[in-house]
């Protein structure tokens, strides 16, 4: 993490560490701990990238999760606002159990 550093250094710009983590992938990871010039950059179970949230098991169960919080809330909003509804649902075909089961929960 050095170049990153002397880089902004350089640019007289700064990192803001709070910002930054490190992400440990694989299971045989020996977590070393990294620094940004002097302090060190925290570790992180969990990250998200291009509006993905990825674990340190590559596991994304955790977005599907989240998806269907949102999906929740907006189908609870447009239940509320609409006086009658067909009980007839189009979804798509997920490859998962798991995540069909959500789905069609939600």
């Amino acid at each position: 993490m050095d170049k990153p550093d002397k880089w902004a250094c350089v640019n007289l710009m700064r990192f803001n560490q709070t910002k930054s983590n490190v992400l440990h992938l694989g299971l045989g990871n020996p977590h070393y701990q990294y620094r940004m010039g002097d302090e060190l950059i925290a570790s992180s179970p969990a990250e998200k990238n291009l509006r993905v949230l990825v674990d340190e098991k590559l596991d994304i169960s955790h977005q599907y999760m989240v998806a269907a919080q949102k999906v929740n809330c907006i189908l609870g909003c447009i239940k509320r606002s609409m006086v009658s509804s067909s009980r007839e649902v189009q979804c798509w075909s997920p490859q998962h159990k798991q995540v069909l089961n959500l789905l069609e929960w939600v």
